[in-house]
C-alpha cells in the first residue's frame, strides 16, 4: 500500500466526535448527533452541501466521558476514519437531534487543527489508499511465499472461514458473509471482521491505530480466535435442537454488505425462534377465516426474516399479536329464557315498557331463528332517563359481554376505522379494540352520544359508522389497521342520542329508533324508592334504620326542587340529604364512643318512633334518635328554599299572557308568552332570542288576527278595527338567554295577541301547542308526550293540541291522562274557544267547545 496512486480524500475535513463506538474502514455505523458541535456540523456541512466531497467527514473517537463533556474541545485522538454520510435523519422528539448513517472509507491522521468552532476542522493526512485493491493471489505473490504478511493473511482468512462455518449456512446473511470472504481483498478483512465480532471499543481503537497492515492482522487475529473458542464452548454446553445439533447463530442486523457493521448474537436467537414458533401456533389455532389466515402467515414469514432491530419488526409483531387476540370464533351463548329476561328487566328498570318489549321480541325471534343478525337500535330521549343503563341491562339479560364506546366529540374517522399501518403510532379503531377487550364476537356495543359526533379535516366519523351499523355490510367490516374483513353481524349495537336532529339522515336510516320519553311524577317516586334511595344509602354508608324518606317527601323533592325529564337531579338531591344525615350519624357515633354508655347508645326508634333531622341535639350528650325521618321542614333545612313554584296561575293575572309547550333535548318545558301594546306606528317587536321560524309564526299570528279583527271584535287603542293602527306590539318570550325556535308556538302567539286586543284573561290552567297557517288551520307538531308531561309537572289541567296529534295521546301514561283535559283543535276558532272561559267573543257558537277528550 505504498503506492501514491489512488483516490484521495479532501485534505481538510470537518471532524465529528462520537462517544458511541469506533468506526472502522469498510464498516457502516449509525451515529446519534446531539451535542452542539456535531449539530452545527450536520446543519452547515451535510445539509447545505451539494457536492460529494461535502458528505465526507472525519469521525474521531471521543474517549472523554460524555457525562463530563464540556464546551471546551477535548484532546483529539490522533487517528480517525474518513466516512461518507449515506443518510441523515432528523427528529424533534424527545429533543432535537440527528441520526447519521456513515460508511468508513479510510484512516487519516490529524496533522493540524485549523479551527474549533462552530465545529472543528482539521488538516489531515490520508493513511489508507482508496485504490483498486489487489486480489488475494497478487497480495500473496507480493509478500512472497514465506513472507510474514502472507502467512498472517492466510491464517486470518482460515480463521474467518472457520468462524463462518460454525454458523448456519441456511441463514441468508451467513451465506452472504461466506461469499464476501472469497470476494473481498484480504487487506480489508481485519477491519470488516473486527467490526462484526464482539469486541470492546478499546480493542477496536487498537485496530484503528494499527496503521500498517501487518500490525492490523496481529491485532485482529486474537480477537477472531477468541470468538471461535467462545462459540465452540457454547456448542458444547447447549443441547442440540431436535432436527439439528448444530448451534445456529443469527446476525443481529440484516444483510452483510461491504462496509456494513453488525454483531453476532450468541444468546437470544433461540429464544426469538421459539417465540416465533409459539406465535405461529397461536395464529393457526385462532380459527381465523381463510383470508385473515393467509395474511397472518405472510406477515409471519416476513417476521422470521426480519432482524429485531428493524422498526418494522415491532409493528409486524404487534399486528400479529392483535390478530391472534381477536375473537374470530369465540362467542357467548345467549340466555333465551323470556320469563327470566322479563323479571330481570323489571327489576332493573321501572316503566320503559317499549324498550323492554323490543328486547323480549328479539329473544323470541332468536329462539325461532338462531342465526338472526344483531339489530341496530337507537334510544333517543332526554338525559337522565336511563338509556345507557338499559343497554347494560340488555347485556345482562342476554348473558353477553358489554362494552361502551363514547362518541361525544369524536371528529376523526380513524377512531372508528383505525389507522393504516403505514403511519407511525397506528392503531385499530374503537370497534376492533372493543372486540379485543371483551374477547367475544357477539357482545353488546353501546355507542353513546351518537348525535354528538363531529367532523374535521380527518374525516367524518358518522360516515364511517355507516358500514358498522348496516346489517347488510357489517358482516365484512374492514378496519384500516387490520386490512382484513371482520364479521360484526352478531354484535348487538345500541346507540343513544338526545335528539335525532343532528344525526345524518343516512346514519339514522340504518337504525331502529326507539323514543325514551321522560318520566311522570308517579314514575319518579317509584324509581326513587326502588333504586335511587337504596343506592344513595349504600354510597353514603347509611342504612334504612338510620334514614327514612317518605313518599310525600320524595314528591316534594320532585315537584319543588327538580324539574327535569330524567332523574339525575333527583338523585343528586337525595345524595345531599344523605350527606347531611351522615354528619348527624357521625357526630352521634363520636359521642357514643367517648362519653355514652352502651345503654345510652342503643337505638331509640322503637320507643320514640324516630325523630326529625332538624330537631336540636342540645349539647350532643347522646346520639340522635334513629331512624331520622325526612319531612318538609327537614327538607327545607337541607335543600334550602323551593327552587320551583307553581307559578302558572300567578303569571296569568293580566291580559296578554299565555302558556305554551316546548320540546328540548332535555325534555318538555312550559313556556310563557307575554305581549303588550303602546301607541306607535304599527310595528311588531319580538324579543327572547327567537329563531327565524318563530319570528315567522309571530307575523302569521298577527296577520291572521288583523284579517279576522271584525269577526272577533278586536280593536286598537283608539277604537279602530285594525289592531295595529296607531299601536306598537311587543311580543316577548322569557328566559331570554335561551335560544328558541320552531313552529309549535303559533297557537300560543295567537292566543296571547287575542287576549291583549280583547282585554280578556286566558285561563290559568291551560297550556297549548300547535303550528298555524295563514288560513287559521292548526297543524300537528312533535314531542307531544314530553310536552304533556311538562304540563302535568307544572300543574296545568287543560292541554290544547292539534287534532292530528290525537293519536299521540296513546303514549301518555294512564294516570296522567286521567288528571288532564285534552282539547284537540283543527283550527284557531277551536283554540280560542278552549283557551278563554265561556268561549271567545264573536264566535258563532262560543259555548260549544271543540273535541275534548276528558280524563281518558
Amino acid at each position: 500500500m505504498s503506492s501514491n496512486s489512488g483516490i484521495q480524500i479532501p485534505s481538510r475535513l470537518p471532524l465529528l466526535l462520537t462517544h458511541e463506538g469506533v468506526l472502522l474502514p469498510g464498516s457502516t455505523m449509525r451515529i446519534s448527533v446531539e451535542t452542539a458541535r456535531n449539530m452545527h456540523l450536520v446543519k452547515n456541512r451535510l445539509l447545505k452541501g451539494t457536492s460529494l466531497k461535502s458528505t465526507i467527514i472525519g469521525v474521531i473517537p471521543n474517549t472523554r466521558d460524555p457525562e463530563h463533556d464540556t464546551e471546551d474541545l477535548p484532546t483529539l485522538h490522533s487517528i480517525g476514519t474518513a466516512g461518507l454520510a449515506v443518510q441523515v435523519v432528523g427528529s424533534n422528539w424527545p429533543k432535537p437531534h440527528y441520526t447519521l448513517l456513515i460508511t468508513g472509507l479510510c484512516r487519516f491522521r490529524v496533522a493540524q487543527l485549523l479551527k474549533e468552532g462552530p465545529f472543528p476542522v482539521a488538516e489531515v493526512e490520508q493513511l489508507d489508499k482508496l485504490e483498486q485493491y489487489t486480489s488475494p493471489e497478487e497480495m500473496s505473490e507480493a509478500a512472497g511465499p514465506d513472507g510474514e504478511l502472507g502467512e498472517l493473511s492466510q491464517r486470518f482468512y482460515q480463521a474467518a472461514v472457520q468462524l463462518v462455518g460454525m454458523l448456519d449456512m441456511s441463514v441468508p446473511v451467513v451465506a452472504k458473509l461466506r461469499r464476501l470472504l472469497d470476494s473481498l481483498p484480504r487487506e480489508t478483512l481485519p477491519d470488516v471482521l473486527a467490526s462484526m465480532i464482539h469486541t470492546s471499543n478499546k480493542e477496536k481503537l487498537q485496530v484503528l491505530d494499527a496503521v500498517s497492515l501487518e500490525e492490523r492482522f496481529k491485532k485482529t487475529l486474537p480477537l477472531l480466535t477468541r470468538q471461535i473458542e467462545g462459540l465452540k464452548l457454547l456448542q458444547k454446553t447447549r443441547k442440540p435442537r431436535l432436527d439439528d445439533d448444530k448451534r445456529v447463530l443469527a446476525v443481529r442486523k440484516g444483510g452483510v454488505l461491504p462496509g456494513r457493521q453488525f454483531s453476532l448474537d450468541e444468546e437470544g436467537d433461540d429464544e426469538d425462534g421459539d417465540d416465533t414458533a409459539v406465535l405461529e401456533r397461536k395464529v393457526k389455532g385462532a380459527n381465523m377465516p381463510e383470508p385473515a389466515l393467509r395474511v397472518c402467515l405472510k406477515e409471519l414469514k416476513r417476521l422470521k426474516k426480519m432482524p429485531q432491530s428493524m422498526p418494522e419488526y415491532a409493528l409486524t409483531r404487534n399486528y400479529l399479536d392483535l390478530m391472534v387476540e381477536l375473537p374470530w370464533s369465540k362467542s357467548t351463548t345467549d340466555c333465551l329464557d323470556i320469563h327470566a329476561a322479563r323479571v330481570l328487566l323489571d327489576s332493573d328498570h321501572y316503566a320503559m315498557e317499549k324498550l323492554k318489549r323490543r328486547v323480549l321480541e328479539y329473544l323470541a325471534v332468536r329462539q325461532l331463528k338462531s342465526t338472526l343478525k344483531g339489530p341496530i337500535l337507537c334510544f333517543v330521549g332526554p338525559p337522565g332517563v336511563g338509556k345507557t343503563s338499559v343497554g347494560r341491562s340488555i347485556a345482562r339479560t342476554l348473558g353477553r359481554e358489554f362494552h361502551r364506546i363514547a362518541l361525544g366529540g369524536v371528529c376523526d374517522q380513524s377512531d372508528i376505522r383505525g389507522h393504516r399501518r403505514t403511519y407511525v403510532g397506528s392503531m385499530p379503531g374503537r370497534i376492533i379494540n372493543g372486540l379485543k377487550t371483551v374477547g367475544v364476537n357477539n357482545p353488546v356495543f353501546l355507542l353513546d352520544e351518537v348525535d354528538k359526533l363531529g367532523k374535521s379535516l380527518q374525516g367524518d366519523p358518522a360516515s364511517a359508522l355507516l358500514e358498522v351499523l348496516d346489517p347488510e355490510q357489517n358482516h365484512s367490516f374492514t378496519d384500516h389497521y387490520l386490512n382484513v374483513a371482520f364479521d360484526l353481524s352478531q354484535v348487538l349495537f345500541i346507540a343513544t342520542a338526545n335528539s335525532t336532529a343532528t344525526i345524518p339522515p343516512a346514519l339514522l336510516d340504518r337504525m331502529e329508533v326507539l323514543q325514551v320519553q321522560g318520566y311522570t311524577q308517579e314514575e319518579k317516586v317509584e324509581i326513587a324508592h326502588r333504586h335511587l334511595i337504596p343506592h344513595q344509602l349504600e354510597q353514603h354508608g347509611l342504612t334504612p334504620q338510620q334514614l327514612q324518606i317518605p313518599q310525600d317527601t320524595t314528591q316534594d323533592i320532585i315537584s319543588k326542587y327538580t324539574r327535569e325529564a330524567g332523574v339525575r337531579s333527583l338523585e343528586r338531591k337525595i345524595g345531599a340529604i344523605c350527606r347531611a344525615v351522615a354528619v348527624k350519624v357521625a357526630e352521634g357515633h363520636n359521642v357514643t364512643k367517648s362519653e355514652a354508655t352502651p345503654a345510652e347508645s342503643a337505638p331509640q326508634g322503637a320507643e320514640h318512633g324516630g325523630r326529625r333531622a332538624e330537631e336540636p341535639d342540645g349539647d350532643m350528650a347522646a346520639p340522635p334518635d334513629m331512624p331520622i325521618v325526612m319531612d318538609h321542614i327537614a327538607l327545607k333545612d337541607i335543600l334550602g328554599p323551593h327552587v320551583f313554584e307553581m307559578e302558572v296561575s300567578e303569571r296569568l293575572t293580566l291580559p296578554g299572557v299565555a302558556v305554551g309547550l316546548a320540546w328540548t333535548p332535555l325534555g318538555g318545558e312550559i313556556m310563557f308568552v307575554e305581549a303588550s301594546r303602546m301607541e306607535g306606528e304599527g310595528q311588531l317587536t319580538l324579543t327572547g332570542q327567537l329563531g327565524d321560524v318563530m319570528k315567522e309564526s309571530a307575523h302569521l299570528a298577527m296577520s291572521w288576527l288583523r284579517s279576522n279583527a271584525k269577526t272577533y271584535q278586536l280593536t286598537n287603542l283608539v277604537g279602530g278595527s285594525d289592531p295595529l293602527e296607531g299601536t306598537d306590539i311587543h311580543l316577548h318570550f322569557p328566559a331570554g338567554a335561551v335560544t328558541k325556535d320552531g313552529p309549535s308556538a303559533g297557537v300560543t302567539m295567537v292566543t296571547v295577541l287575542a287576549s291583549l286586543f280583547s282585554g280578556r284573561l286566558v285561563r290559568s290552567d291551560v297550556a297549548m301547542t300547535g303550528e298555524i297557517t295563514l288560513r287559521g288551520l292548526v297543524l300537528p307538531v312533535g314531542g307531544i308526550k314530553d310536552k304533556v308531561l311538562a304540563a302535568h309537572r307544572a300543574g296545568v289541567k287543560r292541554v290544547i293540541i292539534p287534532k292530528r296529534n290525537e293519536k299521540d295521546l296513546e303514549e301518555i301514561p294512564a294516570n296522567v291522562r286521567k288528571e288532564l283535559d285534552f282539547v284537540t283543535a283543527s283550527n284557531l276558532d277551536e283554540v280560542l274557544n278552549a283557551a278563554f272561559d265561556g268561549g271567545f267573543p264573536g264566535m258563532s257558537n262560543p259555548l260549544t267547545l271543540p273535541h275534548i277528550v276528558s280524563k281518558l
